[in-house]
């Protein structure tokens, strides 16, 4: 009986089980709040140590993020976010008003499940960009939008609002990046093509592996309007870029115990 009892145990979990329905899917997310930490031309991701060669940006998380951040570097840093583990870099155009840089107040990091299949954790060192730097008219809302927050009553738009002059109500940037992977690549030469966006929470046979969807929201202390831009362009060179150097423990954990059993966990679960 001992025996038996032991061989039981040493049997590994079964797999997570696809989601029922896409109805299931809704609220299923944890969150990292990270405030900002510094604005830089660097870009890790598009031109990797070469400090100065990119437009400027905001970044969020990670506190050490520069032109040659490296997962294990990163992973040595502190963090902005309100979970100590999460020293994943995350990054957008700095805004600015009539040209002059402006910073994010704060940014909320979504990850979500939007897929039936379930999730698997990001690897270590998974870099994607999401977005376009050189759009010169809206993109698809599915991947960026501008609003005033969710009680601004406001809706999406691909241009810059006027949102109400309040602190709870000022202006948000988001971008949400690709939910699938093709399982192989921690990078691709467009920084895209390794990535795919799901469609109808079923991802592609190119891209079989389903990750969770991350959605970064970027909060202002400013109402929007006419002057606004982006260092990189237009109002609608949105992107957003996410170098993953969580503690991979952790993440895995978050992955398994929030996303795969269809939870939503709280800040500090």
């Amino acid at each position: 009986m001992a025996a038996a009892s032991a061989a039981a145990e040493a049997q590994p979990p079964p797999p997570p089980a696809p989601a029922p329905s896409v109805e299931a899917l809704q609220g299923v997310n944890f969150v990292s709040a990270c405030g900002f930490s510094h604005r830089a031309t660097d870009d890790p991701i598009v031109y990797p140590k070469q400090p100065g060669a990119s437009h400027d940006h905001s970044f969020v998380g990670n506190v050490s993020t520069n032109a040659f951040s490296k997962p294990y570097s990163l992973r040595q840093a502190g963090t902005t976010c309100h979970r100590p583990l999460d020293t994943a870099a995350y990054w957008m155009p700095t805004l600015l008003v009539a040209g002059q840089p402006v910073a994010p107040r704060m940014a909320q990091v979504y990850y979500r499940r939007s897929t039936l299949a379930p999730v698997t954790a990001f690897p270590q060192g998974f870099k994607v960009v999401a977005g376009s730097a050189v759009a010169a008219e809206p993109q698809a809302r599915r991947v960026t939008f501008w609003n005033c927050g969710a009680e601004g009553g406001v809706p999406q738009s691909s241009t810059v609002p006027t949102c109400p002059d309040t602190r709870s109500l000022s202006l948000r940037l988001h971008v949400n990046f690709p939910d699938c992977w093709d399982g192989r690549r921690l990078d691709s030469p467009d920084h895209k093509s390794h990535t795919a966006y799901s469609t109808k929470s079923v991802c592609p046979s190119t891209h079989p592996v389903a990750v969770p969807r991350i959605s970064l929201i970027y909060a202002y202390p400013v109402t929007g309007g006419p002057d606004v831009s982006l260092a990189s362009g237009s109002q609608f060179s949105a992107h957003g870029d996410f170098l993953n150097a969580w503690n991979q423990a952790e993440l895995e954990s978050l992955v398994a115990g929030c996303l795969n059993a269809l939870r939503h966990c709280q800040r500090g679960s």
